[in-house]
């Protein structure tokens, strides 16, 4: 019985190994596919990190949002003896639209505030990339009531992102 129990074990975990090896294989190499995944949305920038994320502090804070955190994870990594291309990440937000979201579904306090990174992929390119409002919506259950809070949310969050990214 013992036997059975464990050909039956080494049986299933061969086929889970197998199986993630080719949901590996299938897996693009390109990160602009893997931009893609449900909620992501990605807009690339016509400056470097550095300045795009300047940008993006510059109009946030005009806008009479909060910037909550802004890091530096190349850095970090530096600090810790490891190298990662120039990556940033801001936290910003307005509290009260967050603080009415929250009352609706406490839980979206996960995602909020709000984030966008801001790094350079393998060719040199730099990406903006933050979570689409809609999907934050839809991953909390918030209710139609916040719908109005969610609309200007998305719009303000592409407006800033395009204004960043892009030369006039």
């Amino acid at each position: 019985m013992k036997k059975k129990a464990g050909l039956l074990l080494f049986a299933t975990l061969i086929i889970q190994l197998s199986f993630a090896q080719q949901i590996q294989k299938a897996q693009p190499e390109s990160h602009v596919d893997k931009n893609l995944a449900k909620g992501l949305i990605g807009v690339q920038s016509d400056y470097g990190v550095k300045e795009t994320m300047n940008r993006l502090v510059a109009i946030i804070e005009s806008k009479g949002m909060t910037v909550f955190l802004r890091m530096d994870h190349a850095e970090n990594a530096m600090k810790e003896g490891l190298q990662l291309r120039p990556t940033e990440l801001i936290f910003f937000g307005n509290p009260k639209a967050g603080t009415l979201l929250m009352q609706d579904q406490q839980i979206s306090g996960l995602d909020l505030p709000l984030k966008i990174l801001v790094w350079e992929d393998e060719t040199g390119k730099v990406w903006l990339n933050y979570n689409d409002v809609n999907w934050i919506a839809e991953r909390h259950g918030l209710t139609d009531k916040r719908k109005g809070i969610k609309k200007k949310m998305e719009a303000e969050l592409s407006a800033l992102v395009n204004a960043a990214a892009k030369a006039k």
